[in-house]
């Protein structure tokens, strides 16, 4: 091979590399490495030395686990299955939240259905103690029957929410145009299950069925790769350093964006960026976040 077309190939393979936009593979680990129950200690079930648990509501009570550490930006991942059978009634959340009275939140809300309907994802950016950014979509494939990884990406210039590997939302750092980002709120990672039958299922008409409790949603891989930050830190002392934080990560490249446009067409039942109802003026950061 002459040196001129294999340094093409180089510069062809680089430039590839600059532009894929893939986060790394996570990388499992048992619970007790970056995560604590929250509540409810009896309710969480241990599998296999802690590399897989259950949470168990009933009743009485749901239960949850949060994150060890605070993190300013960074790559979080959680395997989960879901409430099988009748779920109507309950939410299974994976979300960062800020711990004051104006906090961030970045949310993964999964919403309980009658037996043989679908499950909604609802996510949600809160920002500055503001929130009111919902979206909705259906899965395309049953969440009950084996594991799926849903991420967060958030680093300086954006949020991306991911079901595998396919992006379901993005969410912009639009300061300038009047619209806040999280970017100095460290933020702990937490993860329920809870009765929320008042508003999850077709608005609060359905209502949980105790008669099939205890409802039960499993949890693996509980990786974790962010900035670890004390609460009141205000940047990221690895800014620029990380995977998560290089150029490549700044947008989706061009495969990303259709994939998340046939989310969008094919899956999203509900997007506050179209909802002239509540926003006669459309929200400024749906169009440039390309999520109209």
């Amino acid at each position: 091979m002459g040196s001129s077309l294999l340094t093409i190939l180089i510069l062809i393979s680089l430039a590839y590399v600059s532009f894929a936009a893939i986060p790394m593979r996570p990388i499992d680990v048992p619970f007790g490495r970056n995560y604590v129950p929250t509540w409810a200690f009896d309710h969480i079930k241990y599998f296999n030395g802690g590399s897989e648990i259950q949470l168990h509501l009933d009743k009485y009570t749901g239960t949850g686990f949060q994150s060890k550490g605070s993190y300013l930006f960074g790559h979080f991942s959680m395997y989960i299955k879901m409430v099988a059978g009748d779920s109507a009634g309950t939410v299974t959340a994976f979300y960062l939240s800020s711990q004051n009275s104006e906090h961030d939140e970045i949310d993964f809300e999964f919403l309980g259905n009658r037996t043989g309907q679908p499950y909604i994802l609802q996510t949600n950016v809160f920002t500055g103690g503001k929130g009111d950014r919902e979206q909705r979509i259906y899965l395309w494939f049953d969440p009950t029957q084996t594991y799926h990884r849903y991420s967060i990406l958030w680093n300086l210039n954006q949020i991306v929410f991911y079901v595998d590997d396919v992006p379901i939302r993005v969410f912009k750092n639009n300061n300038n145009l009047g619209v806040k980002f999280p970017f100095n709120q460290p933020m702990k990672i937490y993860n329920s299950l809870w009765n929320a039958d008042d508003w999850a299922t077709r608005g609060g008409l359905e209502k949980t069925d105790w008669s099939k409790a205890p409802f039960i949603a499993s949890y693996k891989g509980f990786h974790v790769d962010g900035c670890e930050a004390s609460v009141n830190a205000k940047f990221c002392d690895t800014q620029g350093k990380r995977w998560w934080d290089q150029p490549q990560f700044r947008d989706l490249d061009a495969a990303q964006w259709q994939r998340l446009k046939w989310v969008r067409q094919k899956y999203t039942i509900y997007n506050y960026c179209s909802d002239r109802k509540r926003y006669p003026q459309q929200p400024p950061e749906c169009i440039r976040d390309r999520d109209i």
